[in-house]
C-alpha cells in the first residue's frame, strides 16, 4: 500500500463507519501507520485535526437528517454520537448558525462539510531540496517532554517549550556534552504510548556514547537507518512546519518512499531561527 492509498483507505473507513464509535487506533491501521503519526499526518495535510474532521462530518449529515427527514431531533443526536438532545443542540447551533429546531421549521440553509479525497495535484515553480542518506547508530542527550496532538496542541506547545529551554539554560548544558557545538535536534517519537495522542518530543545534541546524563536528562541511541533529509530556508516555527506540509503533501505521495513511522528529527544549526534566510532541516526515517 502506498502514501496515497493508506490515507484514503483510512478516509474511506471513517466515513463508512461515520455513524459508529471510531477509535483512532483502527482508523490508522487503514493507513499501516502509529496512531500518533497518522493524526499528525492528516493535520499536516489538511490544516484541521482528525476529530475536527469527524465531528464536521457528522454534524454536516446530522443536518441533511434534519431536513430532509421526521426522525425526532434525540434520534438523530443519539445516531452520530450525542449522548443528550442538549449536547447536540449546541453542536449544532455553533456549527450552523441555527438549532436544529428552527433548522426544521424554517427548512434553512445549512452549512455543508464535504467528504475529504486524497488528491495528488501538480504544482508548478516549487523545489524542495532533499537527499537520502544511510547513517550509523548515533547517540543523542536530550531533555525530553510529553506533548500531544490533541487539538494541535503541539504546534504551540514544542515552540514553547524551546522558549523555555533557552532561557533556564538547557540549551547551554546540551551543547556542553555536544560533539557539534553548532547544531542542536528536535527528537520527535512516536511509539511506544497507551494514549495515542501523546508523544515524547527531546531537545538534543549528537554525543559521545560513553556520554552520561545529568539529572533529568537522558541519553539515547538513535538506531542506523535511511533517511530522506529534507531543507527548508525561513523563520521557526512556520517554516518548519510549511516543510512537514510539504513533504507529506507532495514528496511522499510521488517519492516511492515511505516513513517507518518511528521517529523523526528536525535538526537546527546556531544562528538566527527567526531570520527569514535561516536554514533548518527535517529528517525522516524511510523504507
Amino acid at each position: 500500500m502506498n502514501w496515497t492509498e493508506g490515507i484514503q483507505s483510512a478516509i474511506n473507513y471513517i466515513e463508512d463507519n461515520i455513524t459508529e464509535e471510531l477509535d483512532i487506533n483502527d482508523i490508522a491501521a487503514r493507513a499501516a501507520c502509529s496512531a500518533f503519526y497518522f493524526q499528525r499526518i492528516f493535520g499536516a495535510l489538511c490544516g484541521f485535526t482528525l476529530g475536527e474532521y469527524i465531528r464536521s462530518r457528522r454534524l454536516s449529515l446530522a443536518g441533511n437528517d434534519i431536513i430532509s427527514t421526521d426522525e425526532k431531533v434525540i434520534d438523530i443526536a443519539m445516531k452520530y454520537g450525542y449522548s443528550s438532545p442538549d449536547s447536540f443542540t449546541r453542536a449544532f447551533t455553533l456549527f450552523h448558525g441555527i438549532t436544529p429546531t428552527d433548522a426544521r421549521q424554517q427548512k434553512a440553509g445549512l452549512r455543508s462539510f464535504s467528504r475529504l479525497r486524497v488528491q495528488i495535484i501538480l504544482k508548478g515553480g516549487n523545489t524542495m531540496e532533499y537527499k537520502i542518506i544511510e547513517k550509523e547508530a548515533f547517540t543523542v542527550l536530550e531533555k525530553v517532554e510529553h506533548h500531544t496532538v490533541a487539538g494541535s496542541q503541539n504546534l504551540n506547545t514544542i515552540p514553547e517549550f524551546w522558549g523555555r529551554a533557552s532561557k533556564e539554560g538547557v540549551i547551554d548544558t546540551l551543547l556542553s556534552y555536544a560533539s557539534d557545538k553548532e547544531l542542536l535536534l528536535g527528537t520527535c517519537y512516536g511509539n511506544g504510548h497507551t494514549d495515542s495522542e501523546e508523544f515524547d518530543y527531546g531537545i538534543a545534541v549528537e554525543c559521545s556514547p560513553e556520554t552520561s546524563a545529568p539529572e533529568g536528562y537522558r541519553v539515547n541511541t538513535i538506531p542506523a537507518r535511511k533517511w530522506v533529509v529534507a531543507e527548508c530556508t525561513g523563520a521557526m516555527p512556520d517554516a518548519i512546519q510549511k516543510l512537514w506540509h510539504e513533504l507529506c503533501a507532495e514528496f511522499f505521495p510521488t517519492s516511492g518512499y515511505k516513513p517507518t513511522y518511528e521517529m523523526d528529527i528536525e535538526a537546527y544549526p546556531d544562528g538566527d531561527m527567526t531570520s527569514p534566510d535561516y536554514k533548518s532541516q527535517i529528517w525522516i526515517p524511510i523504507e
